[in-house]
């Protein structure tokens, strides 16, 4: 794996759905939001498979079956199998079952999802702490799921039954706008029990990376995702390319100001960047130019001159602020000029 930290987003010639075999697209965030397609993405998922390029779902939301994720995502205009579809419930499945016997039981506090992965590795679902379970499998229940649920939890993991969590993502959008996520009823548990963290299975682990190249075959994937945290640190970890997509959490305030684990190597406004080149942000005595744009560090702000496509300007103060950051967090104040360029 490359381990040299990135200090501005790459070039490609090529359209990235040619430059690489297969797509590994977050869900939230990057195809739909609480349920409904994000805009230019139907079309542009079409376009790229169409030119040849696999499409594959990588979600850390642990609620839905395969099956299910496959039908909505036909429903919406994007033709998918069951197993186009990779789940964080499908990558703490097989982390259990690479550590306990088969048949053994295990506390399901999620949905069906998370019951229907346990089952396919030879695990026993159960619903109760008194059931004698071998583990605890937490993952998202949706947004209706039983405080109940969360005791059962924290009774067999204070008897010291040993904890996994299909992901531990804080948030998850929604039409609404940002609801809490696993990571958040994860944290209700560890506070109610006193308990180390659980093993955690989804991205950016290694688990979920390897659940994934297992399912897809993937020989040169390029992982696209909205939050720098999961997505974007999931494929530095597991030593591949990625594209931020800026249709869900991340802002492009955060993007600046990431470390260099959160650093993309493309970034796009939406999926229509699976259908382009990228272009190269170039250094000068200037500071960094991308199309029209040429941005720079003065003093304790960004200096940014010239005009065209706003993403071409973000890409610019990436390079900019990634720089000056080295291998920390860019500290300067973005908000004067990226509302200058409506981000």
């Amino acid at each position: 794996m490359n381990q040299t930290v990135r200090t501005r987003p790459d070039g490609s010639d090529q359209r990235l759905s040619a430059a690489y075999d297969t797509a590994l697209l977050d869900l939230d965030g990057v195809v739909y939001a609480g349920g409904e397609a994000i805009e230019h993405a139907v079309e542009s998922l079409e376009v790229a498979r169409e030119g040849g390029m696999h499409l594959a779902y990588v979600t850390n939301n642990a609620a839905r079956t395969p099956e299910t994720v496959a039908g909505h995502l036909t429903e919406l205009g994007i033709p998918a199998e069951p197993t186009d579809v990779i789940t964080s419930a499908q990558a703490v499945a097989r982390l259990i079952a690479d550590q306990l016997p088969p048949g053994s039981r295990v506390l399901v506090i999620g949905a069906e999802g998370l019951r229907v992965a346990l089952r396919e590795r030879g695990l026993v679902p159960v619903e109760s702490a008194d059931d004698e379970p071998a583990a605890v499998a937490q993952g998202f229940g949706g947004m209706d799921m039983p405080w109940s649920r969360l005791a059962e939890a924290s009774y067999a993991v204070a008897r010291g039954v040993p904890w996994y969590a299909s992901n531990t993502d804080l948030t998850i959008p929604s039409a609404r706008g940002i609801a809490p996520g696993n990571g958040s009823a994860v944290q209700v548990v560890r506070i109610a029990t006193g308990a180390e963290p659980p093993q955690v299975a989804g991205k950016p682990l290694p688990p979920m990376h390897r659940e994934t190249i297992l399912r897809t075959g993937a020989r040169r994937p390029l992982v696209v995702g909205d939050r720098l945290d999961t997505d974007i640190e999931g494929a530095h970890v597991g030593g591949v390319d990625s594209l931020l997509v800026l249709t869900g959490v991340t802002t492009a305030a955060e993007l600046l100001a990431a470390r260099p684990e959160h650093r993309p190597t493309y970034v796009a406004e939406d999926l229509r960047g699976l259908l382009e080149g990228q272009p190269v942000v170039a250094g000068s005595a200037d500071g960094f130019r991308c199309g029209g744009w040429t941005a720079s560090v003065d003093g304790e702000a960004f200096a940014l001159e010239g005009g065209g496509e706003r993403v071409d300007a973000l890409r610019a103060l990436c390079a900019a602020a990634w720089t000056v950051a080295g291998e920390g967090s860019c500290e300067l104040d973005s908000g004067k000029v990226l509302g200058r360029l409506g981000w």
